[in-house]
């Protein structure tokens, strides 16, 4: 069995998420980074041997009610393990800790969005309590959701 640790990440390590998700892809890797500079983001990290496997993230503000409300409800996001981990219950115990840093700041909501087709988080996150609240397309300034997203909240803290 694998000893993990969960830290939160320090920003001279973001780099290091490069080996659970491909960086130079991802369209938003430069605007994680200044939410994380910023204090916006807060990332978590699940380690094994010191090798990024997994990781999460809650976000303060969203900019939008629906996400987030200041000291209320706050938004899950990033929730990613990588390929060859993934079906082994990480995903289930980042939730579970994020769910408990979140409970211990004093925050009565929580919500997370998720691709329709993404069958397995949709499981994972009905799984821990969150419900679907609505399905949602929408075309905005910076981002152009093609898919359906769900929106699911979590209010039993």
């Amino acid at each position: 069995m694998n000893i993990y640790t969960i830290e939160k990440l320090s920003i001279k390590d973001y780099k290091k998420c490069n080996n659970i998700w491909n960086m130079k892809k991802c369209e938003f890797t430069e605007k994680f980074r200044k939410e994380i500079e910023d204090g916006n983001r807060v990332v978590f990290i699940y380690k094994i041997n010191d090798e990024f496997i997994g990781e999460i993230a809650y976000v303060f503000d969203m900019n939008d009610s629906d996400y987030t409300i200041p000291n209320q409800r706050i938004y899950i996001s990033r929730l990613i393990v990588k390929k060859e981990y993934r079906n082994q219950g990480i995903g289930g115990i980042l939730i579970d800790y994020i769910l408990e840093e979140i409970k211990k700041m004093g925050y009565k909501e929580a919500t997370i969005g998720v691709d329709k087709d993404n069958a397995s988080a949709l499981h994972l996150y009905q799984e821990k309590g969150f419900l679907l609240i609505f399905f949602l397309t929408e075309k905005t300034n910076t981002v152009n959701f093609t898919n359906w997203w769900k929106r699911y909240s979590v209010s039993y803290f």
